[in-house]
Parts: structure tokens; C-alpha cells; sequence
């Protein structure tokens, strides 16, 4: 994947500002975290301060998000993360704070552990995930990418396993989806949409 926007662009307005929060949105399997990683070496070689987070590393316990009596997409969308915590506690930080303590997940013993990060005094902090257009989320970022993929196309990238759990996406992960398309229109208030 070829980073296929203005990257100098992008670097001066990082120089410009004591920290620039940049948010990289998709759906499921759109590439997001390949596109960090490429972004990430971009950075390294221009030798700019930076810190990666990914939204997903935030996730609450599985007691919390399944089986609570709602349906399926719901529990996706609206209680697969405390999203009103991580407003107060992770958004509302990233500008200012030198450091920032979060939970982070661990889906092997579904546990979370928290830990301090120390955030760059410049540079640039990015944060990769689904459904960063929130309303509760949305005014953090000082630029915004999302990576634009057809379902189909984004489905073919799961693993064989997970494809025999079709019904699972159709009532789950794809409803979610279509709620977040049509209630927040993320591809409209982007800054840059990538086809991937």
C-alpha cells in the first residue's frame, strides 16, 4: 500500500504545531493498521516525534460487549469500548497532558492492564480505529484520513475461519457499519478519503 496523499503537507503542518492529533478511520480489515505502519516508517526516517495508538488496544472485557440483551450491531458500536471514559480520560488528554494512563486489553485472558504512556511534547499522535467519527470522538483530531474499502473487498481479508462465521458479520460487525455510514457520513467530514 503506497501512503497516496501529501505527505509534506501533512509533516509541515506536524512542524507548525506543538502536537498534531491525527485519526485514521475505517471499517473492519480497510487497512488501517498496514497504512500506520507505512506512515510510521515515513515518520522515522524524517526523524518526527510520534506515538501510535490503536483504538482496539481499548476494548472492554467481553462480559461488558456480549450476551448484555441487546442486539448484536449494538454491542458493537456502543459497548464494545466505555466510550464516554476514553473521551474524558484518553481524548481530552491527548492535547496537552505529558502522559496518559489507560487500560489496555488483553483478549488471551480477557483482562485489562493499565499503563502510563509519556506523549511527545511535539510531533505527531495518531490513533487507528473504527468508528473515530463518533460524535463523542470526533473533534480531537487536527486531520483526519478514512480508508475507504468495499465490504466484500474487506471481508475476503478475514481469516477462513472467520469467514464460516458469515451470519456473525451480517448481525454483528456489518449493522454496526451501516449504522455508523448513515448516522455519521465519516467519508463527508474527512480530511483525505484513500480508496484501499
Amino acid at each position: 500500500m503506497k501512503i497516496q496523499f501529501d505527505i509534506k503537507e501533512l509533516l509541515a503542518t506536524i512542524q507548525s504545531n506543538d502536537r498534531t492529533i491525527l485519526g485514521i478511520d475505517g471499517l473492519s480489515r480497510s487497512g488501517k493498521t498496514t497504512f500506520v505502519e507505512h506512515l510510521r516508517e515515513v515518520l522515522k526516517k524524517e526523524k518526527i516525534d510520534h506515538h501510535i495508538f490503536h483504538i482496539d488496544d481499548h476494548t472492554v472485557e467481553r462480559s461488558q460487549r456480549y450476551h448484555t440483551g441487546f442486539e448484536e450491531w449494538y454491542e458493537y458500536f456502543h459497548l464494545q469500548w466505555d466510550v464516554l471514559w476514553l473521551r474524558e480520560n484518553f481524548f481530552i488528554k491527548l492535547k496537552q497532558d505529558k502522559e496518559i494512563t489507560l487500560p489496555f486489553y488483553d483478549p488471551d485472558t480477557d483482562t485489562r492492564v493499565c499503563r502510563t504512556i509519556t506523549l511527545p511534547e511535539s510531533g505527531l499522535i495518531i490513533v487507528e480505529g473504527v468508528f473515530l467519527q463518533r460524535k463523542e470522538w470526533a473533534d480531537f483530531y487536527h486531520h483526519l484520513i478514512f480508508l475507504d474499502c468495499p465490504r466484500e473487498k474487506r471481508f475476503m481479508r478475514e481469516a477462513e475461519t472467520a469467514k464460516q462465521k458469515r451470519d456473525k458479520f451480517e448481525k454483528r460487525y456489518w449493522k454496526a457499519e451501516d449504522y455508523y455510514m448513515n448516522t455519521f457520513h465519516p467519508r463527508d467530514s474527512a480530511d483525505i478519503v484513500l480508496k484501499t
